[in-house]
């Protein structure tokens, strides 16, 4: 399994087949890649802010693939012409012999557009069980059925939001870490704007000996 960080929340998963997580390209100031240059095979978006769902229109239309999302975002995205399915908490489905599942998230999910609020269902995080199994958070706060989501799932790779201000900060990443008894933390959703500003090194510390913490550069491919 080979995973790539573009900033953000932005994540390529390939494991036989590309799985783009939170497509955030354009306008993002860490991203080193364009969009045009992304060719996944399905994308998941984990909640309708822009910083998430960011340019997974573009890239699903141009690629003729799918996008998944929670029921009311993957409405949204149909009704601007996209190949959307929707699910929801605790739902499953095959994607070329890789199990994709949808898991609780505890943050916010309108989508604004043209001055009007749309609903976006609720925010989610997303299981991909293929050679490794992964937790993509998406924008979370802490809660308590992360410890669930470990029993249940078993993620080996945990991706986490460290920024804080929007999301869990660092100390709130390591309890999640530990209730989810992973193995590899990946931060995302930090220092992309001043108000997310963190040293994912601290991380790395407070975790010694219970998890271990991979750090990426922005654009940064590293296997599993």
């Amino acid at each position: 399994m080979k995973i790539t960080w573009y900033g953000h929340s932005a994540v390529m998963v390939e494991d036989k087949k590309k799985i783009l997580i939170d497509p955030f390209i354009e306008g993002n100031p860490t991203a080193t890649v364009r969009k045009e240059e992304l060719h996944p095979d399905i994308i998941l978006v984990t909640h309708g802010h822009g910083d998430h769902l960011g340019n997974a229109i573009e890239i699903s239309k141009k690629n003729d693939i799918k996008v998944v999302a929670i029921y009311e975002l993957a409405e949204y995205l149909s009704s601007k012409g996209v190949d959307a399915l929707g699910m929801n908490y605790s739902g499953t489905f095959d994607f070329n012999g890789i199990e994709i599942s949808m898991v609780y998230a505890l943050h916010t999910a309108g989508i604004s557009e043209d001055n009007f609020q749309h609903s976006g269902g609720l925010p989610c995080g997303f299981i991909i069980k293929g050679s490794k199994i992964v937790y993509h958070a998406g924008d979370t706060g802490i809660f308590g059925d992360m410890e669930l989501i470990g029993k249940l799932y078993k993620p080996e790779i945990s991706m986490l939001p460290i920024g804080g201000f929007f999301t869990m900060g660092i100390s709130e990443a390591v309890l999640a870490a530990k209730m989810l008894n992973t193995k590899y933390v990946i931060p995302i959703h930090y220092n992309t704007f001043d108000l997310i500003r963190q040293n994912p090194e601290d991380l790395k510390k407070k975790l010694e000996g219970i998890a271990n913490v991979i750090i990426f550069k922005p654009g940064e491919t590293k296997e599993f």
